[in-house]
């Protein structure tokens, strides 16, 4: 029985997977490199090699310091200061606000902040930003506290054209701000929702004479107490798409 086994096709096989095994196992130890070169972990890629489009924002505002912007000279306004690492724009009669004093891009941009309102039940965030060789400003809580959309199309305000809508702000919540001015639209964002899809071809742009001040980037509130925080430019080239969130 144990010569059968010897001679059989069985013992055959498994002598020679045995030889296999012991000349793969000489092999790994004379090449371990070639052995090994696909199981070794990947490298770890560093933010600074993978650079996210947030990554390429500029910093406006520095959370300590109001380098960078003035006070608008509003007739009525009152202090604007930093406080808890936040712009603080106190109530004015009517208007309050800050003026980037440094250069800022006409198109292809996106400006994101924070704001939120503390005092007061009027607007606590009007940003105005250039259009090309225009201006035009989002209103966030105008006309008694609810009135959203952009001032001015076609010399309407944001009370009485398309991109008007009626949005309730709570005190003391903290909102986030998207404005993007690029491919001949003006879009907005708050809290990731889309608030405004505007097609600015033909359409005549402007502001309201009460934020001419504001240009050519700025804040302001109307007889309400406001924060600002996480002010950030960001410039790309144009026909970029547009990231929805």
């Amino acid at each position: 029985m144990q010569r059968d086994f010897f001679t059989s096709a069985r013992f055959q096989r498994l002598s020679f997977g045995l030889l296999l095994c012991v000349g793969a196992i000489g092999f790994c130890a004379a090449f371990p490199a070639v052995c090994w070169a696909q199981v070794v972990d990947p490298p770890v890629v560093s933010k600074s090699d993978a650079q996210t489009e947030d990554d390429k924002s500029e910093p406006l505002f520095d959370g300590k310091t109001l380098s960078g912007w003035t006070k608008t000279e509003f007739g009525g306004r009152r202090d604007v200061t930093v406080v808890d690492d936040a712009i603080q724009m106190d109530a004015g009669d009517p208007l309050t606000g800050i003026t980037r004093d440094a250069e800022v891009p006409t198109d292809n941009f996106e400006l994101t902040l924070e704001a939120r309102k503390q005092k007061g039940n009027d607007f606590f965030c009007a940003a105005t930003f250039p259009v090309n060789d225009s201006h035009c400003t989002l209103v966030l809580g105008g006309w008694g506290g609810t009135v959203v959309g952009l001032s001015c199309l076609d010399g309407l305000d944001a009370s009485e054209n398309e991109t008007t809508k009626y949005i309730k702000f709570e005190h003391d919540q903290w909102y986030k701000i998207r404005i993007r001015v690029a491919n001949n639209k003006i879009q907005c964002w708050l809290d990731d929702e889309k608030i405004t899809d505007v097609d600015t071809t033909g359409k005549r742009i402007s502001l309201r004479t009460e934020v001419l001040a504001s240009r050519p980037l700025g804040f302001c509130s109307f007889q309400t107490q406001a924060q600002l925080r996480d002010v950030k430019l960001l410039r790309f080239a144009a026909d970029v798409p547009t990231k929805e969130k």
